[in-house]
């Protein structure tokens, strides 16, 4: 079995051909999964993952209207190609994610070798991709080309991604493919309650809004009302109107997960996006934060809470600023750890205060852990420096 890599990139063309589904398996190619019809997602996929031609056989694009917009063009059977090539093979009936057909683009591999998954995808580095290529615009049966590289090949390899793809097969194949992708949206990095309570509740909001026309960033500008019309809230040390702040506050961080979801299930990530989303949500911390301050400082008659606001809005602007400065350069590890310390579960513990008119207290570790969060950021950004 072959682990996917990328530690390699190839440097010869590359192209994907995406083919019929084998007898009697599979979903029309029209079939609509979480907004978009499979066949365009599997494109749109292939585009993201950067290969350089996308070729749809005939009888796996029934309307042509499913390839507008894209780079993907139907194989007519007389394509032109370079004398090697890495040609990947995948039937339309198995929906994949970027990464994983990036991993397959890019991944080490001697030429003559074919990698074999078991939903018969396949990858060659092989001058006979032209000549397949042929056969399959000419009318070869597409579910023989891979038993035909199979045999003239020799050497195979099997590859196996779980995470990387899902095969869709019989009648209930489009719903298990579409909680496939909305599961793949949740990071490793989140914390408990974020997994389990908002992520489950951003990916059912998400699941209604993927079909319809509001974009990721009308998703941010409604979860930055929501932030900031929580943040007053926090300047009476009333219970009620305490926990009425801290639910706005959780219902911002949902609506927070509902636009990066939206972005990668219909492939609209942008910079603006990524960067919209950012600063929405530092304005919304930096907005709470010095609302409970200014009302911790007004219920006491001191001066002292107003410096503990300073502390936590200065760091949290600080962090931000260093994190968007270090953004790609960070090492993994070093970013894992400043996203485990920044997770959302912060919230609960505000909510919790909030019932006994204690949110301000927040305020406390927040002015002590924002230094460590700058810290773990700069140290993940010198490691990546000094690999």
């Amino acid at each position: 079995m072959t682990t996917l890599s990328a530690s390699a990139a190839v440097t010869v063309p590359s192209v994907l051909v995406v083919l019929p589904a084998p007898p009697g398996r599979g979903v029309p190619p029209e079939t609509v999964i979480a907004g978009l019809p499979l066949l365009r997602r599997i494109v749109l996929a292939a585009m993201r993952a950067g290969f350089e031609r996308i070729l749809v056989h005939p009888r796996a694009c029934p309307e042509a209207r499913l390839l507008e917009g894209t780079s993907a063009a139907v194989l007519d059977g007389h394509p032109v190609t370079a004398a090697l090539e890495r040609l990947v093979l995948l039937p339309v009936n198995v929906l994949p994610q970027a990464r994983w057909l990036r991993l397959l683009r890019e991944m080490p591999l001697e030429r003559e070798t074919l990698a074999l998954d078991h939903s018969m995808v396949a990858a060659v580095e092989s001058a006979v991709g032209g000549e397949l290529l042929r056969s399959a615009g000419e009318g070869c049966a597409p579910h023989d080309l891979v038993a035909s590289l199979s045999r003239r090949l020799a050497h195979v390899a099997q590859t196996e991604d779980p995470a990387g793809r899902f095969a869709l097969e019989g009648a209930g194949g489009a719903k298990a493919a579409e909680d496939w992708l909305l599961r793949s949206l949740i990071k490793d990095t989140e914390g408990f309650m974020s997994r389990h309570v908002e992520r489950r509740v951003s990916l059912a909001l998400t699941r209604r809004l993927v079909s319809t026309r509001i974009t990721p960033n009308v998703m941010t500008l409604v979860s930055l009302a929501m932030g900031l019309g929580g943040a007053p809230f926090f300047l009476s040390v009333n219970p009620l109107l305490q926990v009425a702040g801290s639910l706005l506050f959780l219902t911002h961080s949902v609506l927070d997960g509902c636009d990066g979801e939206l972005a990668r299930l219909k492939f609209l990530e942008s910079r603006v996006g990524a960067r919209l989303d950012f600063w929405s949500d530092n304005l919304v911390h930096v907005a709470v934060f010095t609302c409970m301050a200014v009302g911790w400082s007004m219920a006491t008659g001191a001066h002292w809470p107003l410096v503990l606001g300073m502390l936590a809005v200065a760091g949290t602007a600080l962090s931000a600023v260093l994190v968007s400065q270090q953004s790609g350069v960070a090492s993994a590890s070093g970013t894992r750890l400043a996203e485990a310390v920044a997770n959302r579960d912060f919230i609960y513990l505000v909510i919790l205060l909030a019932c006994f008119g204690k949110a301000h207290w927040f305020l406390i570790p927040v002015a002590l852990g924002t230094p460590i969060f700058m810290m773990l950021v700069r140290w993940g950004a010198g490691r990546r420096r000094a690999s």
